[in-house]
């Protein structure tokens, strides 16, 4: 499941990142990429050394933590890795699969993938989101302090940035569910037992329905 969230930020943390990442020091991308994604990661990311980052984090994590969809839609176990990118003229970033598992001493399994955007599209030429499904590319370029979810699985891209500056942040998290079909069904069951909760309370219906609800959840989280 491909899902956008418009406004997952406020206009002040927008204001707090972009303005903080104007200023920051960003090094070569390709110290964070894999031995293989080395030959087609051209970008910059701000230094994880610099006294802002952790800031910035902290930032984006409350911002997924307090927004219901993502936490339905997503069921998140850990969130880790965010990256502050950017990407200036001629920059891209080409085809690649994101690494299974991330971390240091302590690994977590890739199983969402997620880019937040902080340039206005007008801002920059190019640079699109490409996710690389059997059937289409499908292209993104969203409005600032919007979100892309999708699954770490697909292939995906950055298209060449061809004039202006497009910083984003990307992540990725390890979900309480694994599978990605299983996530779907979890997310129609919950919607439409809200749905009828809304409608007419809490009814035999949706009594059925969250225990399905649960019983699956039950089944399938690790």
């Amino acid at each position: 499941m491909i899902l956008t969230v418009d406004n997952i930020i406020t206009a002040e943390e927008l204001t707090q990142l972009t303005e903080t990442l104007s200023k920051g020091k960003f090094i070569d991308g390709q110290t964070t990429a894999g031995w293989h994604a080395k030959l087609v990661k051209h970008n910059s990311q701000l230094d994880t050394t610099s006294p802002e980052t952790k800031t910035l984090q902290n930032l984006v994590i409350k911002a997924l933590e307090r927004n219901l969809l993502f936490k339905l839609a997503i069921q998140p176990k850990h969130i880790h890795s965010l990256r502050f990118s950017r990407y200036q003229q001629d920059m891209n970033y080409g085809s690649h699969t994101d690494n299974a598992l991330m971390g240091g001493k302590q690994f977590f399994r890739s199983d969402v993938s997620f880019t937040l955007f902080l340039s206005s599209p007008e801002s920059y030429e190019g640079g699109e989101l490409v996710i690389e499904k059997p059937e289409a590319k499908l292209y993104y370029k969203l409005n600032p302090g919007s979100i892309i979810f999708y699954p770490s699985t697909f292939l995906h891209q950055v298209a060449e940035v061809k004039a202006g500056t497009r910083f984003v942040v990307v992540g990725w998290i390890q979900s309480l569910i694994r599978d990605t079909s299983k996530r779907e069904i979890l997310f129609d069951i919950d919607t439409v037992r809200r749905s009828i909760f809304a409608k007419e309370g809490k009814s035999t219906e949706f009594d059925l329905l969250a225990k399905t609800h649960a019983n699956l959840l039950r089944q399938w989280a690790e």
